[in-house]
């Protein structure tokens, strides 16, 4: 996912590759928020993170395909960037049934 940001435009930061160590969950958000970061992630623990524990953060993209091929993911990604562009600052759910948005908690 991080290549097809990259090749978008947008500066990108992958916790894999930029990152020696394993990051707990809260690591990689509080890394996303300091560097005011949108999260894209397939992991649904960031949810608990924001709304049972109330952590902020600068948007997240939580994808919840079924389908998880990367040209899926690509189509869906460039939709919500073009579609969503004013909502990215939210919790954003992508499945194929369409965009949900949470609003950040402020």
């Amino acid at each position: 996912m991080a290549d097809i940001l990259r090749e978008m435009g947008p500066d990108v930061t992958a916790i894999a590759h930029d990152y020696p160590n394993a990051l707990r969950d809260r690591q990689v958000l509080e890394i996303a928020f300091a560097e005011n970061r949108i999260l894209v992630t397939n992991d649904r623990d960031f949810g608990e993170l924001v709304f049972r524990q109330q952590l902020p953060h600068k948007g997240i993209l939580l994808f919840r395909l079924g389908d998880e091929r990367m040209s899926v993911k690509r189509k869906w990604l460039e939709f919500v960037l073009r579609e969503y562009a004013d909502e990215l600052a939210n919790f954003i759910v992508i499945t194929e049934r369409g965009v949900r948005i949470r609003k950040r908690l402020e």
